[in-house]
């Protein structure tokens, strides 16, 4: 199966911003209470002010059954 998104967005900041994707899933998780959790930050080079961005920044494929060595998890 191949799935993808896309996402934009835009605010009025007197300050930078430091935009973050954040991914919760279940994926070859068993049992296990809450969820996984993955924090993607998006560089700087990819932030553009205006209302459409200037470049796209493409995170590529995962499969989210590694477990990466930054992964936390969260109990919503």
């Amino acid at each position: 199966m191949d799935y993808g998104f896309l996402f934009a967005g835009s605010t009025r900041e007197l300050t930078n911003i430091d935009p973050v994707l954040k991914v919760y899933h279940d994926c070859d998780d068993g049992i296990k209470p809450g969820q996984r959790k993955l924090k993607f930050y998006i560089p700087d080079h990819y932030i553009s002010s205006g209302g459409r961005p200037r470049k796209i920044f493409n995170l590529g494929t995962l499969n989210l059954e590694t477990i990466f060595k930054c992964e936390e998890r969260d109990l919503l």
